[in-house]
């Protein structure tokens, strides 16, 4: 890539977009090939909000990689409190190779992106979570052999998910539907952004409000919490007011037959999914798990190789 960080997908040229999934299939392939890919290599990973699969998968991944991670819990820096975000950036430009940050504020990633001299990747803010939506399209191709014409359908709420599913699809000639309940769509702003990009690609990017006309059709469907981390006093409103969008077996029939079950996790079972589709043979939110290992080893690979 060209670009210095990987903030958003929608910062990726085609080109760039589709060399990552290149980069990712060779990495999953030929782990032993890069295993000094980053030797010596330091990636700063600073967590704002708790963690499994963004802490594991990019810890793993460096090490993998020949280099060393340093994590960094939310009572080590407090950012943009106990010290300004650009101190912080200029600082750690200083020691280490490259930064990760899973925060909530959009603007803290992209001001410690402005401020830094080296790769910053987002792990997830509130508005994107980038790394998520590379693998999910990684995963779909796997399982489907294409991604150019997929139609990709999200149930639940407008989220940081459902936006860079938006971006991922744009760029990959994917047809997304987002289906939410009314008053929970995804920002405006992401939405025009993503409708533009999916111009270059022919892809179509949608808002829909019925659950059962959004899933006819589809080879994908995806879901997510229904309140994500800093909306736990909306949560017991939400359940009532999204019930009706759950992805279960009778949802997943109305599907094409040999559609998949994806959710970036972790799961509430029994709320946005069911048991009985998660469980199934047609999801497989165990490989999406997986390759975020693969996809942000591409990442990482790409931004922190190309600076010596």
């Amino acid at each position: 890539m060209h670009t210095k960080d990987f903030i958003s997908i929608h910062d990726l040229t085609l080109d760039e977009f589709h060399h990552l999934f290149d980069l990712g299939r060779d990495l999953k392939a030929h782990k032993e090939v890069y295993a000094s890919a980053l030797k010596g290599k330091t990636l700063a990973m600073i967590f704002e909000k708790q963690s499994l699969r963004t802490r594991v998968t990019f810890e793993v991944g460096i090490q993998q990689l020949g280099g060393f991670a340093v994590y960094l819990a939310p009572s080590d820096i407090s950012l943009g409190k106990r010290e300004s975000v650009q101190d912080v950036a200029k600082n750690l430009s200083r020691w280490v190779d490259g930064i990760m940050i899973r925060t909530f504020g959009h603007d803290i990633c992209t001001g410690l992106a402005e401020h830094a001299t080296i790769p910053v990747i987002n792990g997830l803010t509130d508005l994107l979570h980038p790394c998520q939506a590379m693998a999910d399209y990684f995963t779909m191709m796997e399982h489907r052999g294409t991604l150019k014409g997929l139609n990709v359908t999200y149930v639940g709420d407008g989220n940081n998910v459902a936006h860079s599913l938006m971006f991922g699809g744009a760029k990959a000639g994917a047809n997304v539907a987002i289906c939410c309940p009314k008053g929970y769509e995804p920002n405006p702003e992401i939405f025009r952004l993503a409708t533009e990009d999916a111009r270059e690609t022919g892809a179509t990017i949608r808002v829909l409000h019925d659950p059962k006309e959004a899933v006819r059709s589809a080879d994908v469907i995806y879901t997510d919490v229904w309140a994500s981390m800093g909306q736990e006093a909306e949560a017991e409103a939400r359940k009532e007011i999204f019930k009706p969008y759950q992805v279960n077996a009778a949802l997943m029939k109305l599907a094409k037959p040999d559609a998949i079950f994806m959710h970036c996790l972790p799961a509430h079972r029994g709320d946005e999914v069911t048991d009985d589709v998660i469980d199934s043979t047609q999801s497989v939110v165990y490989d999406e798990a997986e390759n975020r290992l693969h996809m942000q080893k591409a990442v990482m690979v790409d931004l922190m190789k190309a600076r010596g």
